[in-house]
């Protein structure tokens, strides 16, 4: 399967669909990656709160792939906000994922209310960008206000903002200034974590089309766009995840996967989250 790529605000190719190991536990994750990158998938994303870049980066080294192979990205944790310690937080995780750049470096959430502006922790963020140890950097879990803060008072437009978008919560205000601003939309929890499962006219897409409902969902996601990395916990799933390159939705398909809309959220609100545990 030839997984399609977009072009990023610099010129950076990347893939548009993945491998997320939200939740994947420290323990297995060279195991999991391993399988994800052996079946082809070569966009990985992972972030210092998963606790897990280590195994991410056994998986890609052990795996022999070319460097430029395999798209990685990472996130800045929230308890690294201060400028001063963003280079060397950076620098944390590249040691963990054997790596001595990233191709994509994230903040992972803007914590508004918190003492530590996102603007200043963005200006790091340019600083190590300039100093080739990340291909490009965005941002992550940023409402239309943070992104034209950012836009406005500093100086490297973010490449990607990674939010939660899924049918239940299709975010097209959001993803409308991403498009007006030049930075490319990630979809975390494409799957609504499994709520998309049992949803009748999700099954209904599904019968028609002769696909599983995480794979109408999935193609729903790049038709319209959007960059995605399901986590799986299978190989058999990881395969079918995988399966999305030889079918496409009808118009009306996809007009029923977005009218499923509820402006429903399953994580935190970015105006108001201050913190989340680590681990």
């Amino acid at each position: 399967m030839t997984v399609p790529t977009l072009t990023l605000n610099n010129g950076v190719q990347i893939p548009q669909f993945g491998y997320g190991t939200w939740q994947v536990p420290p323990e297995t994750a060279q195991d999991r990656v391993a399988e994800a990158l052996e079946l082809g998938y070569r966009h990985i994303d992972t972030a210092q709160m998963y606790g897990n870049e280590a195994g991410v980066g056994a998986a890609i080294a052990a795996s022999g792939l070319p460097r430029d192979e395999v798209f990685v990205t990472t996130k800045l944790n929230n308890n690294r906000h201060d400028p001063a310690v963003v280079a060397s937080s950076l620098d944390e995780s590249l040691e963990k994922l054997q790596l001595d750049r990233v191709d994509l470096f994230l903040i992972h959430w803007p914590l508004p209310t918190t003492d530590i502006d996102f603007v200043d922790t963005w200006r790091a963020m340019e600083e190590v960008y300039s100093a080739g140890k990340a291909r490009a950097i965005g941002v992550s879990n940023f409402q239309p206000s943070h992104l034209r803060r950012v836009v406005q008072e500093a100086t490297v437009v973010p490449a990607v903002n990674q939010v939660e978008i899924h049918p239940y919560f299709t975010q097209d205000e959001l993803r409308a200034v991403d498009s007006e601003l030049g930075i490319a939309t990630e979809a975390w929890s494409p799957l609504a974590q499994g709520q998309v499962f049992d949803d009748p006219a999700l099954q209904a897409i599904a019968s028609s089309t002769g696909r599983s409902v995480s794979q109408v969902v999935l193609r729903w996601h790049l038709q319209r766009g959007d960059i995605v990395f399901p986590k799986a916990s299978s190989v058999e799933r990881l395969k079918q995840n995988f399966d999305l390159f030889d079918f496409e939705l009808s118009d009306a398909d996809m007009s029923a996967v977005s009218a499923l809309d509820a402006g429903r959220r399953i994580g935190p609100d970015p105006d108001t989250m201050a913190w989340i545990p680590e681990g």
